[in-house]
């Protein structure tokens, strides 16, 4: 008699809400070496041991080496039913503590964590205070000079709304159109952080990094704030600034139609809870 938790049925299709700290891996995306470590790999290898088959994850947007998420969003298909705590503990069981899933979801088959997805939300997280946290070395992004916040704000809004974001990508970035649609690029001040939260429809290679980057110098008053639409206007990476660090970034929040029910995350990173 088969045992019901090995029942084998038509494949479902299943999204989870992972967290994960970047800081050991070589970013999101699975690599032809299988020696080197990738989010992707591991968690893949730790579902299809729930699974008892070969699973392959998409995810809502790739995270470069580095680079954390506190809720990124992924799907798979599987052909035997388990229950959600299944997915939930018994892959955490597998895990390395890096990596966490925080819920499990059955969702219809034309949900897609990528295509589906209405929009993307990250945040960059500075440390602006005079000593670096040892704690959160790889956590956090340090820069001991006091930053001008609200001319980085001033910045900030020149990027806002449907643009060629050309001059923000990376040179390797793959992507078929420079467009993006920024809803908000909010400069907070939390305590001794200083948080850059920006939302848009999707990024391009390294773009929010590359935005951190040139804020920071406005920050640092290296550059006047009208520079970030003045380096738009130009469509030339050449012409921007340094790549930010990429110890402060983090996945935080990813939406879909309101048809998948999916449950809510928490905004940010747990150390900056309650998120302002």
């Amino acid at each position: 008699m088969s045992h019901p938790h090995l029942e084998q049925s038509a494949p479902q299709r299943l999204a989870l809400a992972i967290e994960y700290d970047g800081s050991p891996y070589c970013g999101w995306q699975k690599q032809a070496a299988p020696e080197l470590p990738t989010i992707q790999s591991v968690l893949e290898k730790s579902l299809s041991k729930i699974a008892d088959h070969e699973i392959a994850v998409v995810c809502a947007g790739r995270t470069d080496r580095g680079v954390h998420a506190s809720c990124q969003i992924v799907h798979f298909d599987c052909n035997n039913q388990r229950e959600t705590k299944a997915w939930v503990a018994g892959t955490n069981s597998l895990l390395p503590p890096t990596i966490r899933v925080f819920w499990a979801k059955p969702v219809p088959n034309d949900f897609h964590a990528r295509f589906s997805a209405l929009s993307r939300r990250y945040i960059y997280v500075i440390s602006n205070q005079a000593i670096g946290s040892a704690i959160l070395a790889n956590k956090v992004t340090h820069i001991p000079a006091r930053l001008d916040v609200p001319a980085m704000y001033q910045a900030a809004q020149c990027l806002l709304g449907e643009n060629d974001f050309s001059s923000f990508r990376a040179g390797g970035c793959q992507s078929r159109s420079p467009y993006r649609n920024v809803h908000f690029l909010e400069i907070k001040q939390h305590g001794a952080y200083i948080l850059l939260d920006i939302q848009a429809n999707a990024f391009l290679q390294h773009m929010v990094r590359n935005i951190a980057g040139m804020l920071l110098e406005v920050g640092r008053g290296e550059k006047k704030p009208q520079w970030a639409g003045e380096l738009l206007a130009t469509k030339d990476r050449c012409a921007g600034g340094a790549t930010a660090s990429p110890h402060g970034l983090y996945l935080a929040c990813v939406s879909y139609p309101a048809e998948f029910d999916l449950p809510d995350c928490s905004v940010g990173p747990e150390f900056l809870q309650p998120y302002p």
